[in-house]
């Protein structure tokens, strides 16, 4: 299999933190959505990343769609997200709270990297600012009662995956200071520290805006 787009994506990291904890080998493109965006778009039509190129020459472009497809690969044993009952409904409240904020994050960097200053529009990135916030403080507050434990259950789940890099990104490419949120910060660290995590870290890089056709 071979996975398109650039560490610095946290959606990108995460699903090569889950094929190596999965044992599923990949070739790696590392393409940026900027300067590459004509040859992501030849696998994936809207140009977004990550895009998952099967054996059978499918593409699965979709990260969620893709950590979905990876799960049923491993089985239900070996699966990343659990397979049903109160622990698959906390950890996909996590993941969508972790989703949100760095979906937000995501608007706010665009907003730094692609308009010019005197064009910013402060109420729409105030705003998204208080979304992320409202997202991070719910996780702060779960990774509290958790207690330096994993997120859902006894073993690393996507959940804490999904917080791990999302939170990461968050730091570093918005940036918004964790800190405020100490119990979140000392989980993200502690993902962070785990070889498999630093193996897939790529300090944010902005996108160069690719030119309209």
């Amino acid at each position: 299999m071979i996975l398109i787009g650039m560490f610095d994506s946290p959606y990108v990291r995460r699903v090569a933190i889950a094929m190596t904890l999965l044992g599923l080998p990949f070739e790696h493109r590392s393409w940026s959505v900027g300067k590459d965006f004509d040859r992501i778009r030849e696998y994936s039509p809207i140009g977004r990343v990550p895009a998952l190129v099967l054996d059978s020459g499918e593409v699965l472009a979709e990260s969620a769609l893709i950590l979905d497809y990876l799960d049923t690969l491993a089985g239900p044993q070996r699966a990343l997200l659990p397979s049903d009952g109160d622990a698959r409904r906390q950890a996909l409240r996590l993941i969508g709270l972790a989703t949100g904020a760095v979906d937000k994050g995501i608007l706010m960097v665009i907003e730094r990297v692609f308009r010019p200053e005197e064009k910013r529009h402060a109420p729409w990135t105030d705003r998204c600012l208080v979304q992320a916030q409202g997202a991070l403080f719910a996780l702060d507050k779960h990774c509290g009662e958790r207690a330096g434990q994993w997120l859902v259950g006894d073993a690393m789940t996507l959940a804490d995956i999904t917080v791990g890099c999302n939170g990461t990104y968050l730091r570093e490419a918005v940036p918004l200071d964790l800190s405020v949120y100490p119990a979140l910060q000392a989980h993200v660290d502690r993902c962070e520290a785990l070889p498999v995590f630093r193996q897939f870290h790529l300090p944010f890089d902005a996108p160069t805006p690719a030119p309209l056709p």
